[in-house]
């Protein structure tokens, strides 16, 4: 060999050498994009794959979600997946900032979170706090209901200071729970989905890292769907557990919407630069139409509650109404794996926090913890949060009722009754062996901690009952 081909060889490997590198630091500092995707009034065992692979009944008996199935497939999936509240407001108002409902109250929040007096920051804040070429923007259903746009809170673009009405068809509070809806564009799902994409691809073209927040009003009542997709499940057998041909149409018509944006994601060559969440606000309705026994244990029906093996739905705190489907795929991420420890719509914020590589934590008074120990390891560690235990309370003058996640049990007090239930959700997922009879002293524990957690974050609310 010549000095001067070796030259040459030489030559060729430090410029290869030169350009692997340089790709290398450009990956690690180029920002990675996060896309959020929330489902309004969906419950943990509404799709066609199963929320927890060792549980036949996770799943629905009639809905079909193929794209969302798929998605569940590439991601980690949390089993103990919580939403902040058990309705949509304070869910997503606890979303945005990381906080519980506790803490943030309900009729103080428009007040105590005005954009001019407020010192806590939300998702896009920290982002842009963090590195400043963030774009965020927030499509479709915002429901803080305190008078406070989406820009105000630091997103560049959005639809405005949106409720359920701007997804509704026809708004016939009368009729919605007995009539469905024939339509070309279902819940705005076609213009949610355009609009999404159409962000995507302008900070994929100025090479802009993104935040995006995709909040759908399906599966909202009312319910819309379009013809083709209510003839497919009119004609088809009906489930145990779910029946209704419009409803599942129009879960199918969104799981149609939500694979035109992964697909989106993957042809402008992103997938490996992109965090992807998918979870809903709250838990299902329990039954369509709603009773008004929502209370009473399932025994008390004789039709399977739409959240099975879930006790409940949407407005209560029991498992049907705050546990959901909850999953995250992207970089680092193994596919296909599920975890038991709960995660919350509060951790949301910390976890794009650190997943975007700001090592410094967010705000001091946030109750999430990032999922990240979880989400690098397969599922295994430890989330650490302000507290180890969950709290929850739903804001309702009818049936005030708050609850406590410890481990595997799960305390809830009706605060106009007086009443305490107990469960051991591990072996007991239908919440239909009430234990604070037998186990007295860990009820008045879990008591203990619940009423000091509220006192301590929101002592008006707890004086309110006491």
């Amino acid at each position: 060999m010549t000095n001067k081909y070796r030259y040459k060889i030489l030559f060729i490997t430090a410029l290869f050498l030169f350009a692997r590198d340089t790709q290398v630091v450009a990956q690690v500092n180029k920002r990675p994009n996060v896309i959020l995707i929330l489902v309004d009034d969906l419950g943990w065992s509404c799709f066609s794959s199963k929320a927890d692979q060792l549980l036949n009944e996770s799943k629905s008996d009639f809905h079909e979600t193929p794209n969302i199935d798929k998605l569940a497939s590439q991601s980690i999936r949390f089993t103990r997946g919580y939403s902040s509240d058990p309705i949509c407001t304070p869910a997503r108002r606890s979303i945005q900032f990381g906080q519980s409902s506790i803490r943030q109250g309900d009729e103080s929040f428009q007040q105590n979170y005005q954009p001019a007096v407020s010192t806590n920051k939300t998702i896009p804040q920290v982002l842009k706090a963090f590195d400043n070429r963030y774009q965020t923007a927030h499509f479709g259903k915002w429901d803080l209901r305190a008078k406070i746009l989406p820009e105000q809170l630091g997103y560049d673009e959005s639809d405005g200071d949106t409720g359920n009405k701007n997804g509704d068809k026809v708004t016939d509070k009368e009729e919605k729970w007995n009539q469905h809806y024939i339509t070309v564009n279902p819940k705005q799902m076609d213009s949610i989905t355009v609009r999404s994409i159409r962000f995507m691809k302008k900070q994929v073209q100025a090479n802009t890292p993104f935040y995006l927040q995709v909040s759908h009003y399906a599966t909202h009542v009312n319910t819309e769907t379009n013809q083709a997709s209510y003839e497919k499940f009119l004609a088809k057998d009906k489930g145990k557990k779910h029946d209704n041909p419009a409803w599942a149409g129009m879960i199918n018509d969104l799981d149609t919407r939500i694979g035109l944006l992964l697909k989106e994601v993957e042809q402008l060559g992103i997938s490996d630069n992109t965090y992807i969440f998918l979870l809903a606000d709250n838990g299902a309705v329990e039954f369509i139409p709603p009773v008004s026994n929502r209370l009473d244990p399932p025994a008390s029906f004789d039709h399977l509650m739409r959240n099975y093996p879930l006790r409940g739905g949407k407005w209560t705190l029991y498992e049907g109404g705050i546990r959901v489907p909850f999953m995250i795929r992207g970089p680092g991420i193994k596919a296909g794996i599920q975890t038991d420890e709960p995660a919350i719509g509060w951790d949301i914020l910390p976890t794009i926090n650190e997943l975007v590589g700001n090592k410094n934590k967010p705000n001091a008074n946030i109750d999430g913890g990032s999922l990240v120990p979880l989400i690098k390891n397969q599922g295994q560690g430890k989330v650490e949060r302000l507290s180890k235990d969950l709290y929850f309370h739903r804001y309702n003058n009818g049936y005030p009722h708050s609850a406590i996640i410890s481990g595997n049990y799960k305390l809830i007090k009706f605060w106009k009754t007086k009443k305490i239930e107990l469960f051991n959700i591990k072996d007991d997922l239908g919440e239909v062996k009430e234990i604070s009879k037998l186990e007295p002293e860990l009820s008045n524990q879990l008591e203990a901690k619940l009423l000091k957690y509220m006192e301590s974050v929101n002592p008006d609310l707890t004086k309110r009952y006491l």
